[in-house]
């Protein structure tokens, strides 16, 4: 089974990053701020969102992509 995922870093209001399909299995939403730590220390302690499905959110933190992906976006040009 494929999860999809999309993943949204948020610099501030109404500024935010966006990657991957809207029909995503889970939106996962981090401040830019907060995307160089663990992301699953930060869902925990609710700094990271995530809408949808809560087995694709943990098989993704897992796999280690949310924290390279999230990393990747939070470095924008």
């Amino acid at each position: 089974m494929s999860n999809t995922a999309q993943f949204r870093v948020a610099f501030g209001k109404k500024d935010e990053v966006v990657h991957g399909p809207d029909d995503a299995d889970v939106v996962i939403s981090v401040a830019a701020g907060d995307a160089h730590l663990d992301p699953t220390s930060l869902y925990m302690q609710g700094k990271l969102k995530a809408q949808g499905s809560t087995g694709a959110l943990f098989a993704l933190l897992q796999s280690g992509e949310v924290s390279a992906v999230i990393q990747r976006l939070a470095s924008r040009p």
